[in-house]
């Protein structure tokens, strides 16, 4: 049984990543909702000269110390918000130096957790016994896909502004993900082969 889990993880995290491939570099979904910046340039230049460091930023910034006291931070969240409605905000992940673009360790790290996703949902396959017809069986991954698409991007659409077609399209393409993932699991993990024998005994 342990055997049939790993392979059904393995192909199905396999079925994932080569429709991962096939969205972002044939489909585009991984482009829909992003625009280059305009005078790129001009901006980059004057974050070359103002912003050494690498890293995750807001801006507008709170400007408040790690250790700043309860109503320090209420102050601040107050001015945050003034400054959010009347002028521009957004998040940036900054890299000052130059990296690979598409790099063979992200392709392997990228399909290695896609085959940590297959096993993990071949296991929760494997305890969902009384799901005895193929459909059912595709319909639990996939469903566990819906979760798993949801659970970041409507929280980064609502919380920090991220683009309605972009979540909607970056969402989709988890969940048929999934689907993928579920195809390959629910044939390899047929009802007979995890089906108690005393279930089977008394059919």
């Amino acid at each position: 049984m342990a055997k049939r889990i790993l392979l059904a993880g393995v192909l199905g995290g396999l079925a994932m990543f080569l429709w991962s491939s096939v969205a972002h570099m044939v489909l585009g979904t991984g482009s829909v909702g992003v625009k280059d910046i305009p005078s790129e340039q001009a901006i980059v230049g004057t974050m070359r000269t103002n912003l050494p460091q690498a890293g995750f930023y807001f801006f507008p910034g709170l400007g408040v110390a790690a250790g700043a006291s309860r109503a320090d931070r209420n102050a601040a969240m107050k001015v945050y918000g003034e400054k959010v409605a009347s002028g521009p905000s957004g998040i940036l992940i900054y890299h000052p130096s130059g990296r690979t673009a598409i790099s063979s360790g992200q392709l392997l790290t990228e399909l290695g957790t896609n085959i940590l996703q297959g096993i993990l949902a071949a296991i929760l396959l494997s305890f969902a016994i009384g799901l005895r017809s193929y459909a059912s069986r595709v319909g639990f991954v996939t469903v566990a896909g819906v979760m798993a698409g949801i659970t970041t991007n409507i929280s980064y659409w609502n919380w920090y502004g991220f683009p309605g077609n972009y979540t909607f399209a970056y969402a989709c393409t988890e969940i048929a993900g999934y689907l993928c993932i579920g195809l390959v699991a629910a044939a390899i993990l047929k009802q007979k082969t995890w089906e108690p024998k005393s279930s089977r005994a008394a059919a």
